[in-house]
């Protein structure tokens, strides 16, 4: 399985390090959006700025990508290896208000705008909020 995370870093242009590799399985193992304290939980004999420096490398390889659900911490998730973080690439996400996890939606592209031909697109965040069905509802 090692040789899997480590075809997927170089694949990316990334050094497979021992921490890289660690952060990356970690990563695998969420079924949902995470955020940098997921991992340090996940992840308690690493060092903080390790897993911190580990995930902007990533994101900046484009190996990751973010979002900002609107709960105040940016969400972060796999790409797929096809996935160049283009604006084609854009997908919507959910954000579930009762157990507070958030889900790419990679079958919802954000839709293409007609702006300005003076205004350049940086960044779209298209995020659905609602109960994702998966959660108790009324447990807090």
């Amino acid at each position: 399985m090692s040789n899997s995370y480590i075809q997927l870093l170089e694949e990316r242009d990334i050094k497979a390090t021992a921490i890289r590799i660690l952060v990356l399985k970690a990563m695998f193992e969420f079924n949902r959006a995470f955020n940098l304290p997921d991992l340090e939980i996940k992840l308690d004999t690493v060092d903080k700025s390790s897993i911190s420096r580990t995930i902007h490398l990533f994101h900046e390889h484009q190996l990751i990508h973010s979002f900002d659900d609107g709960s105040g911490s940016i969400k972060y998730s796999i790409c797929s290896r096809d996935c160049h973080c283009s604006m084609e690439d854009l997908h919507a996400h959910f954000y579930c208000n009762y157990c507070k996890k958030a889900f790419c939606l990679k079958n919802i592209s954000v839709p293409k705008f007609e702006l300005s031909p003076i205004m350049q697109v940086e960044s779209v965040n298209l995020v659905i909020k609602g109960y994702c069905g998966q959660c108790s509802k009324f447990a807090t």
